[in-house]
């Protein structure tokens, strides 16, 4: 479900009360938003280790200490104002992708608005060619680290492939463990059905991990986030992940996908060729849907994709307004636009 600007989250229910009438009781809820960001290439101006002649202030992007303090600002801007409808505080933790290091992201969440919160963060320096890495931010003041550890997708067919690690981090939400996998897939870079069996690959792995959590409490909260280059609808996603778009049939094994009624409604989070993909998404474990032994469960579904983050001209117009086209620097912010997801507890 899309979720209004404005949020309500106050229910009313009927409650029998001995020796009286069905009275209306009032039942408040406290929102917890948890999104994700691919924020597309936050690198530093400093030649590391990677491959990252790309952005340097040397090469032809002319990527300057200026230019990468711009694009801090317009970050933690987007960052800062996700979810504060609801929870002003906003978003109390989000996962990452692209970043270069953590160098990148200390950076990044010591950029007003974001050093006010206090926010914290996990990253680990990944295997990928270009040195683009996922991390997870979050506020201490709601969420309580501990433990985290990556996982890295290997194809047994192809020795020499190097991508994203998985990252995967539980913490203390409300009473309730929480673990978050951030993700970013393989790209579709030769073709789509070309690539699929690597997106296989890491759907495969993230259902491991998944099938690892569940066996420990089947009620798990679990939140499986990340870019994953692929449709909620796509085989990958689907079948391998074992998800559905259905809230009654999450159960046991079978994830929810609060992404699928947002695709068929032909809502995206970045665009291609004249189409919307919602290649950004949020999946949820049955416990953390229906609320089952503990305190959190599932509310509600964003992209958030206020007008300052879309181009508002031209042959892109209404595309995401992105930092670069081709080497033209154009000053945006990332192609892709953030979600996040609303759980809740009930307030006694």
């Amino acid at each position: 479900m899309n979720i209004p600007s404005r949020l309500s989250l106050a229910v009313a229910v009927m409650a029998c009360l001995p020796g009286a009438f069905a009275q209306q009781q009032e039942v408040r809820y406290a929102p917890r938003p948890i999104g994700f960001y691919n924020i597309e290439n936050l690198f530093d101006t400093i030649d590391g280790p990677n491959d990252d002649a790309e952005f340097l202030p040397g090469s032809a992007k002319q990527w300057t200490s200026e230019r990468y303090h711009r694009k801090l600002q317009h970050m933690a801007r987007v960052i800062g104002e996700m979810g504060t409808e609801i929870l002003p505080d906003g978003v109390v933790c989000l996962g990452l992708a692209e970043v270069e290091n953590g160098g990148v992201v200390a950076d990044l969440v010591a950029t007003p608005p974001l050093n006010k919160r206090g926010y914290r963060f996990v990253h680990h320096d990944g295997p990928d060619r270009r040195g683009v890495d996922v991390a997870f931010l979050y506020n201490p003041a709601y969420f309580t680290l501990l433990h985290n550890r990556t996982y890295t997708l290997q194809d047994p067919a192809d020795t020499a492939f190097r991508t994203r690690d998985v990252l995967v981090v539980s913490g203390l939400m409300d009473g309730d463990t929480v673990s978050i996998l951030v993700n970013h897939w393989p790209s579709r870079r030769g073709g789509e059905k070309r690539s699929l069996p690597k997106r296989i690959l890491a759907a495969e792995l993230g259902r491991h991990i998944i099938d690892s959590l569940l066996a420990r409490n089947a009620d798990a909260r679990i939140l499986y986030m990340g870019d994953l280059n692929d449709d909620p609808v796509d085989p990958a996603v689907r079948k391998f992940l074992n998800t559905t778009g259905d809230k009654e049939l999450a159960t046991g094994k079978k994830l929810y996908n609060p992404m699928y009624d947002l695709y068929r409604k032909g809502i995206g989070t970045l665009a291609w060729r004249d189409s919307w993909n919602l290649f950004d998404q949020i999946i949820l474990s049955p416990g953390a849907v229906s609320g089952k032994g503990g305190t959190l469960k599932y509310y509600g579904v964003r992209v958030f994709n206020p007008a300052y983050l879309r181009q508002a001209e031209g042959n892109f117009e209404g595309y995401g307004f992105r930092t670069f086209v081709g080497d033209q620097y154009i000053g945006g912010y990332s192609d892709h636009f953030p979600v996040y997801v609303i759980l809740v507890k009930e307030v006694k």
